[in-house]
């Protein structure tokens, strides 16, 4: 009979979601692992891309000097998914990308000025690097925005909310990823 009623606990506990926030957990945090790892990639691409622009156009000093500089800050910069609790963190991680972001912007159209760089193969293959290395930080962003949005709603509405208040106490909200550069919400305007 002991066994019988083990077995019936056991089927009954399966599906009822009792592990589902752990699961959500831990798909937040390697999700946010595929944000770092995208941020690391575009890191590596930089000092190819600095060179290569620095090669034609020595006397851009300065914008390249800022490119190196916030590509150091955002890679001195770690987040780690234990972290990702701490709102205040998570931000000055964010904002050391966005200035890293801002910076290549600037390099990319000082470029504009270069008709040799423009066309040099090796420029245009680091470009077109980070350009996908830009799309992969967009879908590693999206899909950890997913992942948040399914943690979040699982200790918040029920079942899941019962067994976080009995089990899962220490396991709070996590903190989603927001824009840091200044008016993200509003278009760009392209002047040629």
């Amino acid at each position: 009979m002991r066994l019988m009623a083990t077995l019936l606990l056991v089927v009954v506990l399966s599906g009822c979601g009792i592990n589902n926030i752990p699961t959500y957990d831990e798909q937040v945090a390697s999700a946010w692992s595929q944000v770092e790892n995208q941020y690391q990639r575009r890191a590596d691409l930089i000092p190819n891309l600095v060179a290569t622009v620095k090669g034609f156009a020595a006397q851009e000093q300065e914008t390249l000097t800022a490119v190196v500089e916030a590509r150091a800050k955002a890679t001195s910069i770690q987040l780690d998914a234990s972290m990702l609790d701490d709102p205040q963190a998570v931000a000055r991680y964010q904002e050391a990308q966005g200035s890293l972001e801002r910076a290549l912007g600037r390099l990319l159209m000082v470029t504009e000025n270069y008709p040799d760089l423009k066309s040099n193969t090796n420029f245009l293959a680091l470009q077109s690097q980070l350009e996908g290395t830009e799309n992969r930080i967009a879908v590693a962003r999206r899909d950890f925005i997913q992942a948040v949005q399914k943690y979040n709603t699982e200790i918040r509405t029920f079942p899941g909310r019962i067994w976080h208040s009995l089990l899962y106490s220490d396991m709070e909200l996590k903190e989603n990823f927001s824009a840091t550069t200044e008016n993200a919400e509003q278009a760009p305007a392209v002047e040629f």
